[in-house]
């Protein structure tokens, strides 16, 4: 595959978490850049933690100095974003050496964590909060 703004070659894979879908591109000879809907990623996401979470693939495949990330994040919150953005880099690690997998199925990352919130049924006011019971 190659990028259309660069010419250079990358690994693409779709993350995803609650409604937040992350399309990853993975550059492979690179300097360590990570970028957010064209921001750099400690600009677009609000807390390191989110930064260290959405990056943790690459630290466990030893990839964090000498890949370049590139991702478009729709929907969600920060939060599900950054969840979805690491999991759409655990699966182009996948793509680039398919020897990573055993690494990243055993931290979690491979599986998508399909919680999302659930629908508000009638006559109820939340999805399962009740209206209080009243005796007269």
């Amino acid at each position: 595959m190659t990028s259309d703004s660069k010419k250079r070659q990358y690994f693409g894979a779709t993350g995803k978490r609650k409604t937040a879908i992350a399309c990853v591109r993975l550059f492979q000879d690179g300097t360590g850049e990570a970028s957010v809907n064209g921001m750099k990623i400690k600009q677009y996401f609000d807390t390191a933690l989110q930064v260290e979470n959405a990056l943790a693939p690459l630290v466990i495949a030893n990839l964090k100095g000498s890949t370049d990330i590139e991702a478009t994040i729709l929907g969600g919150g920060k939060s599900a974003q950054s969840d979805a953005m690491r999991h759409g880099i655990s699966r182009t690690l996948l793509l680039l050496n398919p020897d990573y997998r055993s690494d990243l199925k055993r931290a979690g990352f491979l599986r998508r964590d399909a919680r999302i919130k659930e629908r508000k049924k009638p006559g109820l006011k939340r999805a399962r909060r009740a209206p209080q019971w009243q005796k007269r």
